[in-house]
Formats: C-alpha cells, sequence, structure tokens
C-alpha cells in the first residue's frame, strides 16, 4: 500500500510539473481576464459536472469569502448550487440547457465565464460557453485529455496534461488556487 500511495503522489506531482511547463502561459492569461473583469465591475461565472462542479463552488468561495487575505468580497458564482434551477431547467430543457439558461439570465458583458470539464467533452458546460460567447463575455475552459470540445470554444483553455481524472481534478483546483491568489495579489495589494 505504501508504494501504491507513493506512485499516486508521484503521479499527481507529474503531471502538475508538466502543466507548469505547458500551460504558465494560459494561467496568466486566465489570471489577467480575471483580474480585468473584476476591476470593471464584473463577475466570475463557473461552472462544471460532478467534481467540477465542487471545483466551481471551490472556486468561487476563495473569492467571494477569502482565499489568504482579509478583504472585501468579490463577485463570483457557481452555477451548480440552486437545485430548483438546475431541476426546473433540466425538466424544461433538458440537462443540456442547465448551466447556458443561467448564463443567459445571470450574465453581463463585463463578466468571465469558466467552464470546467476533465474532458472537455460535457455538453452542458460547452453549451453555457457558447451562451457566454454569444453574450460577449469572455470564455475559460478548464479540461485535460485532449480538451474535447471545450477547448476549441473558449478564449482560453488550460488543458492538463492527463487523462486520470482525479489527476485533472487536481491540477485544476490548485490553478483555481492560483488565480486566487493571483487575483487577490492583484486587487488588495495593501492588505496582508
Amino acid at each position: 500500500m505504501r508504494d501504491r500511495i507513493k506512485d499516486i503522489f508521484l503521479e499527481s506531482i507529474r503531471v502538475k510539473e508538466e502543466l507548469l511547463r505547458t500551460g504558465l502561459g494560459q494561467i496568466v492569461e486566465i489570471a489577467e481576464l480575471a483580474i480585468n473583469c473584476l476591476e470593471k465591475g464584473g463577475k466570475m461565472i463557473v461552472f462544471g459536472n460532478g467534481g467540477s462542479a465542487s471545483d466551481s463552488q471551490h472556486i468561487a468561495a476563495e473569492l467571494v469569502g477569502r482565499f489568504k487575505k482579509d478583504r472585501a468580497g468579490l463577485p463570483a458564482i457557481s452555477l451548480t448550487t440552486n437545485t430548483s434551477i438546475l431541476t426546473a431547467v433540466a425538466n424544461d430543457y433538458g440537462y443540456e440547457a442547465v448551466f447556458a439558461k443561467q448564463v443567459e439570465a445571470l450574465a453581463h458583458k463585463n463578466d468571465i465565464a469558466i467552464g470546467i470539464s476533465t474532458s472537455g467533452k460535457a455538453k452542458n458546460v460547452a453549451a453555457a460557453i457558447k451562451q457566454a460567447k454569444k453574450m460577449g463575455l469572455k470564455t475559460v475552459a478548464l479540461t485535460g485529455g485532449d480538451g474535447g470540445e471545450l477547448a476549441k470554444l473558449a478564449d482560453v483553455s488550460l488543458i492538463v496534461p492527463s487523462t486520470v481524472t482525479a489527476r485533472i481534478q487536481e491540477a485544476h483546483i490548485t490553478v483555481g488556487h492560483i488565480i486566487c491568489e493571483l487575483v487577490e495579489e492583484e486587487l488588495f495589494q495593501e492588505q496582508k
């Protein structure tokens, strides 16, 4: 069991080291988009399914509450939390529309839409990115594998170099934490 645990840690480390080599530019772009969005009074809209739903909630919570600094809350929302909206839209329009309808209703010009899908193949995430683009929002995709359709749709796509869902999710939340930290450092430079 100890060897298996070590192998899992090393696999996670290897994926993150490769992402550092291949994705640094995209992480900078995402951070700049987030900072620009928030400076202009926009909000960050984050969404995904399953573990990616949890990641979207985690990222929104870090921004609304705090990451490392005691500071004013930042506008961020996860589209995965309102079960009444999710079930009503899924029932009336189909599951593919659960995020797109919320983007349509809640998004405004200076907002940024961040879709998370480990495979890049989640149809509801892709539909929401398409809706966001239609409305003129900047869009970001956090994916893995070959990026799927989602990577082709977004303005900035960060593709984690792995096909293992757990390793992709671990990298996504690391990137989410990096974005939160960079946003705080830029927007709240005077606070510790």
